[in-house]
């Protein structure tokens, strides 16, 4: 079946591009084969004036290369080649003598943006749901088909640069703005305009002016001030990446000499650096942790998924307004948001609305989606309306007694085959289905904070929930947007069971006299977005001690010191963020400063900080070895259920590619010496699970890749 479907109209070729049994079109090397065929037709054939090219898919143009594509190869020089590959048809489309426009709505990335701008004329659809973006550096590649030569002289090269560096989307408004669009039109009439179009340009000419202000005319338009442009650029980028990640700085390279030495040579050179970079194990690690991410929006049982239209929500707190929010928005779902008064719902249901809102100010979506969208949650403080609910998420404190009272008023409001799902970030899901009478229903979906960003939830499964329970649950959670692992059932689960060693050797260390400023900056130049001081105080020091009460017996059984210091912190008046009072202190502006009277509970005022090295690995390894022993007790189902939650949910750094792939790749036998190391030194926190000492005997890897 070909992927490209060619039908003459009104003498311009009309190109739909509709990839066989994909849902997405993707940039191929099929695609690339059929389309240098079409266009030695299009060459020779005098009836024609040019062509255009639009999607058969729904709401997608070309969601970026294939990915399977960088697989299969495994040597710079492979890489290069692809990108050469592709550059020449690309080359071909841009130099082509009729011209050649695109009709986007949908997604378009990466390769597909790249297409778009080595035509001649670009028109999209004015729907939400057309987007375009340069998503490679989250690979950690470079646009490899000319995106780093293209989209400067397109848009200019500070915007085009935000955009390659942090592979942020590009919404039909700001296409418009920048000029990275010819024309914005109804998705009814893009075929009518690409085609106008084409005919405009033949009789024409084609030309594009780029929408730059004064002062970026100014900078951009000469090299000294590029030179300031690009050293800036580099200083920004050294401060957010910290040497980690090797691709931005190459983009930065690769936009600079395209303008020190041309278009034909920065074409050249672009594919020599996407070769390098493909390369890498950072890169390597990017691309594995995406294949990850596809597959865990994946439902593994579908069959058995049962239908929801619409889901109850108890607490219209952050979390519970997060969730309804994610469910209305991405899932389409209708929304019940019950609090204890009417008051606190609709604080809940006002919070949704500011989020629409800001989408309407920025013009991403319209009123009318904004109030249709808005009109699927309902504020409500009793059990009204729950009686044909499918699914209730209930978000309340963290608190045994008060979820096992929730769970038998529910069940008491509920039908027989309603799912009653805990957003506990550490309550063991069969202690609170202890109060069920339908204890096959309850399962657990633990969100993480902000909803809206945070793209893991993690779903926990008793030995009694029903497989169908799981699959539905999977689907809702696929459904709002989310990256799904399922675990098995015990004290903070996955996600917060590997969280709590880690935060707590900080506490250690910071006992042991290093300063608060230095655990947060070490572990950052580690990887991590956010150091764990900080994170204390994200997530709120009270929620660190209830976690530490609820799993120190479990830690008690290895040996570990249960100290709770969170408590002890708690129990003096810090809270973190929500109180303006932890390990920093916060004001009004936003500001914040470490508290130094915190260091009277650790040791007191005079610091000494450690080796980096070491404090970095005896925190970095306490997370990963925690992991494997949740791999040891069946509480992850896989290494790379694994390696996700531990990166979506915790931030552990991607380009490391997670606790397992970080074992591999460091070598389990040196992860084992290291632990073995620290374990005399430190105690037997540091004990090493059984499955790394086995794996080390028997030379395996997790990964057989």
């Amino acid at each position: 079946m070909s992927y490209l479907n060619i039908t003459p109209k009104d003498s311009v070729a009309v190109v739909t591009l509709d990839m066989p049994d994909e849902k997405v079109n993707k940039l191929n090397e099929i695609l690339i084969e059929e389309f240098s065929e079409f266009l030695d037709t299009l060459e020779s054939d005098d009836s024609l004036k040019g062509a255009i090219l639009i999607s058969g898919k729904e709401n997608n143009f070309i969601a970026g290369a294939d990915i399977d594509m960088f697989q299969e190869r495994d040597t710079a020089e492979e890489i290069e080649q692809l990108s050469k590959t592709g550059h020449q048809i690309l080359n071909r489309i841009a130099d082509f003598e009729k011209p050649i426009a695109v009709a986007v709505h949908g997604s378009c990335m990466g390769g597909g943006l790249e297409l778009s701008l080595a035509c001649h004329y670009r028109v999209c659809s004015d729907s939400s749901d057309t987007v375009f973006s340069l998503p490679e550096v989250k690979l950690g590649l470079l646009p490899g088909t000319g995106g780093t030569q293209r989209l400067p002289r397109r848009i200019g090269i500070q915007k085009a640069l935000t955009y390659m560096l942090t592979g942020k989307n590009i919404y039909v408004r700001q296409a418009r703005n920048t000029g990275l669009v010819d024309e914005v039109v109804h998705k009814d009439a893009l075929e009518t305009a690409a085609i106008k179009a084409v005919h405009k340009i033949t009789e024409n000419g084609a030309s594009h002016k780029v929408k730059r202000s004064f002062f970026e005319k100014l900078l951009e338009g000469n090299p000294l001030g590029r030179k300031i442009i690009f050293s800036q650029a580099r200083k920004k980028t050294a401060g957010r990446t910290r040497g980690n990640y090797p691709a931005p700085p190459k983009i930065i390279d690769a936009v600079e000499y395209g303008y020190k030495h041309g278009l034909e040579k920065g074409l050249e050179n672009e594919t020599v650096l996407f070769g390098e970079l493909g390369a890498t194990q950072e890169s390597r690690n990017l691309v594995n942790l995406f294949f990850g991410m596809n597959a865990s929006k994946k439902v593994p049982k579908p069959d058995l998924v049962k239908p929801v239209n619409k889901i109850g929500v108890l607490g219209a707190g952050l979390m519970g307004s997060g969730i309804a929010d994610v469910s209305i928005n991405k899932g389409g779902y209708r929304v019940l948001l019950k609090d204890q008064d009417m008051e606190s719902a609709a604080k809940g249901e006002k919070e949704i609305w500011k989020a629409l809102n800001e989408k309407v100010d920025k013009r991403i979506i319209s009123e009318f989606e904004r109030d249709k969208t808005a009109a699927k949650v309902t504020g409500t403080d009793s059990y009204e309306g729950f009686d044909d609910v499918e699914l209730v998420i209930e978000a309340v404190f963290e608190d045994l007694d008060l979820k096992r009272n929730i769970i038998q008023e529910v069940e008491a409001k509920t039908r027989d085959n309603c799912i009653f799902a805990s957003n506990t970030s550490s309550l063991p899901i069969s202690k609170i289905a202890e109060a069920a009478n339908r204890p096959e229903n309850v399962i657990g979906m633990h969100y993480f904070s902000p909803v809206q960003k945070m793209p893991l939830l993690e779903i926990i499964a008793t030995e009694q929930t029903a497989d169908w329970v799981i699959q539905t649950a999977c689907q809702v959670g696929v459904n709002q947007g989310k990256n799904v692992i399922v675990v098995g059932d015990g004290p903070g689960f996955y996600t917060t069971r590997i969280l709590a060693p880690y935060m707590n050797e900080a506490l250690k260390l910071l006992e042991e006299g290093a300063s608060i400023e230095f655990l947060d900056k070490i572990m950052k130049d580690f990887g991590f977005p956010v150091g764990p001081m900080a994170l204390f105080d994200e997530v709120g020091i009270d929620v660190g001690a209830h976690v530490a009460e609820t799993m120190s017996p479990m830690f008690a059984e290895r040996g570990i010191d249960t100290n709770n210091r969170a408590q002890e912190l708690l129990d003096a008046g810090y809270k973190g963020r929500k109180n303006k009072k932890g390990l920093y202190r916060y004001f009004d502006d936003k500001d914040k400063e470490v508290n130094t009277d915190i260091y009277k509970h650790f040791g007191g005022s005079n610091r000494t900080n450690s080796d980096k090295e070491t404090a970095q690995q005896r925190m970095a390894l306490t997370m990963i070895n925690e992991a494997a022993w949740c791999l040891q007790e069946d509480i992850l189902k896989s290494p790379n259920d694994g390696d996700l939650g531990a990166i979506l949910g915790l931030g552990f750094p991607p380009f490391l590619g997670g606790p397992f792939r970080y074992i591999d790749q460091t070598g389990v036998q040196k992860v084992v010496d290291r632990l073995e190391k620290f374990e005399g030194e430190f105690g037997p926190r540091f004990k090493s699970a059984e499955i790394l000492i086995d794996y080390a005997k028997d030379k395996r890897k997790f990964y057989e890749d």
